[in-house]
Parts: structure tokens; sequence; C-alpha cells
């Protein structure tokens, strides 16, 4: 195997593992909104910015985990 193989090999895994991390971690996020909004229907919509902009925040770092893989597996 050559080392540009292992190269596109191990971007492709990273990207992977970037993107089923940010999704568990999105699907524990809105879990526990929803749960926080059923036990205090008042603060839903405060419950609802913070989700939003938490899973922003993980789909970003995501995006740039992606990016990073890619550069390092196009880099010669």
């Amino acid at each position: 195997m050559t080392s540009f193989a292992l190269a596109y090999l191990s971007a492709g895994f990273g990207a992977g593992l970037a993107v089923l991390g940010a999704g568990l971690g999105i699907g524990k996020l809105a879990a526990a909104a929803m749960e926080g909004s059923a036990r205090q229907p008042t603060a839903a919509g405060d419950i609802r910015t913070s989700m939003i902009i938490a899973a922003a925040l993980i789909e970003g770092a995501t995006l740039f985990a992606i990016v990073v893989c890619l550069l390092l597996a196009l880099a010669k």
C-alpha cells in the first residue's frame, strides 16, 4: 500500500469519525433539550436558542475537522 493510499484512507477514516462524533453529540444535545423543555415548558424558548447555538458550534468544529482531513489527504 502506498503512502498516498494510506493518506486517503486515514483522511476518510478521520472525516467519518468527526461526522459520527458530531451526530452523537447533537443527538445527546437534542435529547437533553427535549427533556428540559418537558420539565419546564416556560423556558422552552431559551432552551431552544441555547440548543441551536450549541449545535452550530458542534457543526462548525466538525466542518473544521473535515477540512483538516482533506488538507492532509491532498497535501503532496
